[in-house]
């Protein structure tokens, strides 16, 4: 069944019930829309969007933070039978621009936050974007934008029917960046419909269970999270911030029942706990059942302090990519605790093989790519087919990312295959270094990155954020790390800040720039 039409069904059979709720704890500010309402607001966006002159088969750049438009504007994209195209919204005005020319977007819906950014870029993208559309308050709209709120309130709120088959393409999401340029993944339409039932698979949402987004929701991770409530009907919270306390007051208040969290976010709650800050007497949070993570390795440590305070609750570890229409292709199971630190077994209807430079299979035990089949597949890069050749090969989706599978049939991810530090002709795989090093009680955050040796080709070296209150030497490092192999030990150590996208990916390429200049110090 296409989402939209798994929208209408929503609006059909739960009209009055509460679909979506917006928390804004810095503004105390509060408001919720209703399945009939979600489903009208999308019908009225789409038939401006035609009488516009948006067809089936055009492109619709979004560019929004989270809020309770940001999904009706999604559907009512999605409803006219053009490809939805939203974009991460840290990007700059050129790379905004450069992604608009690869779409050839015909139509510009964009938020408050980035009136600045499409200003400088407006003359360059209007050789193809006939129509701005701005979704913000009318006292900050610019004169050659149209106000989306005043184009849902002058057309009609009914489904244009446009003949769209589950096989169309649907979306172009543009991958994170953290690798290099993004590229535009395609999405049909099969694609999106298959992430609800993998995700609805997995955790067994119900009517009444109450999903928590905070990732952003242009990332195919948390919209294909919400996808599980989603396709049955249940309602939503959009939380516009991360501070631990807004975090504990919203599944508090609004009785949530499932949270989808980012490592950071989740070691930061973890925390404010700990410390004393937040208190969990003061909140309930008995109805609270199931607390999963995914989008970056997720430390082993930080599940096991998780469940001495939450001990009641469900947990999984879920991966994916944008090219996998998001999470759920390979993911941990709730089921399998016992083995936290895995990504887990192949998702519902996925299948993988680990595999040499060659693709042969690999001997179990043995690190080699993941790669991975699926109808979560995408159908390919957008106006890239070498990129495109590359990443698909007989049906089969290389992910980039090295694992290896347990005597048990448990896949665990060892490095993405970029990073993976070559030192001394030894293969050294920064995650397993993190993730050892995040089980130190001084350690917040940490990175693993390669830097240039002249005599080694690279050296280890780890960038460590300590916690706050806490002090550490390099020399309470080194003694930590004695239990490591000593070529996987870090050379180098320095206390910093890691940096993280979005959806909580560490920025390597970030800082092996930071750190480029150092190159000299670091030849030994």
């Amino acid at each position: 069944m296409l989402i939209t039409e798994i929208l209408a069904r929503n609006a059909r059979m739960y009209g009055r019930e509460t679909a979506l709720i917006e928390r804004e704890p810095e503004k105390n500010r509060r408001v919720e829309i209703t399945w009939k309402i979600f489903d009208d607001q999308a019908n009225a966006i789409a038939q401006a969007l035609m009488a516009r002159g948006v067809k089936k088969g055009d492109r619709v750049v979004h560019l929004m933070t989270n809020g309770i438009q940001w999904l009706p504007a999604y559907f009512g994209i999605l409803r006219t039978g053009a490809w939805a195209v939203p974009l991460n919204f840290r990007f700059v005005a050129k790379t905004i621009a450069n992604c608009t020319h690869t779409a050839e977007a015909k139509a510009f819906i964009f938020g408050e936050e980035f009136i600045d950014r499409v200003t400088e870029i407006r003359a360059d993208i209007e050789k193809s974007v006939r129509t701005f559309i701005f979704a913000g308050p009318e006292n900050k709209r610019p004169v050659w934008a149209e106000a989306l709120d005043r184009l849902i309130a002058d057309h009609r709120a009914e489904d244009p029917e446009v003949a769209i088959d589950i096989c169309d393409d649907a979306a172009l999401y543009f991958t994170s960046g953290t690798t290099g340029i993004p590229k535009a993944t395609r999405l049909t339409h099969r694609n999106l419909e298959h992430a609800c039932y993998v995700e609805n698979r997995h955790h067994n949402q119900t009517h009444r269970d109450n999903f928590l987004c905070i990732p952003p929701l242009y990332h195919t991770g948390a919209k294909m999270h919400w996808f599980g409530n989603f396709v049955m009907g249940a309602k939503a919270v959009i939380l516009k911030g991360i501070e631990p306390r807004w975090i504990l007051e919203t599944i508090s208040e609004e009785k949530v029942t499932i949270v989808w969290l980012l490592v950071p976010w989740a070691m930061d709650l973890l925390l404010a706990i700990e410390s004393g800050e937040l208190k969990l007497k003061n909140y309930q949070l008995d109805q609270w059942r199931l607390m999963h993570i995914g989008a970056q390795p997720v430390p082993s440590s930080l599940i096991r302090e998780w469940r001495k305070i939450f001990s009641n609750h469900q947990y999984d570890t879920n991966y994916g990519l944008t090219e996998s229409t998001g999470p759920g292709c390979i993911h941990l199971g709730m089921e399998n605790m016992h083995k936290v630190g895995a990504i887990g077994v192949p998702g519902f209807d996925w299948e993988f093989q680990i595999v040499d430079d060659q693709s042969n299979p690999v001997p179990r035990g043995n690190p080699g790519e993941l790669i991975i089949k699926g109808p979560g597949v995408m159908k390919e890069y957008y106006k890239n087919p070498e990129a495109t050749a590359a990443a698909i090969v007989n049906g089969w989706l290389l992910t980039g990312d090295v694992a290896r599978q347990d005597e048990d049939g448990f896949i665990w991810l060892v490095d993405r295959k970029k990073d993976v530090i070559i030192t001394g002709g030894e293969n050294i795989y920064p995650v397993e270094i993190e993730n050892f090093l995040a089980g130190h009680p001084k350690i917040q955050d940490v990175a693993v990155i390669g830097l240039p040796s002249l005599r080694l080709g690279e050296i280890t070296t780890a960038i460590i954020k300590v916690k706050s209150g806490c002090d550490m030497t390099k020399s309470e490092v080194e003694d930590f790390c004695g239990a490591l192999a000593r070529y996987k030990r870090p050379r180098k150590i320095i206390f910093g800040d890691v940096p993280r996208n979005p959806t909580g990916k560490i920025e390597k390429p970030a800082l092996r720039r930071r750190y480029a200049g150092q190159t000299e110090r670091f030849s030994i």
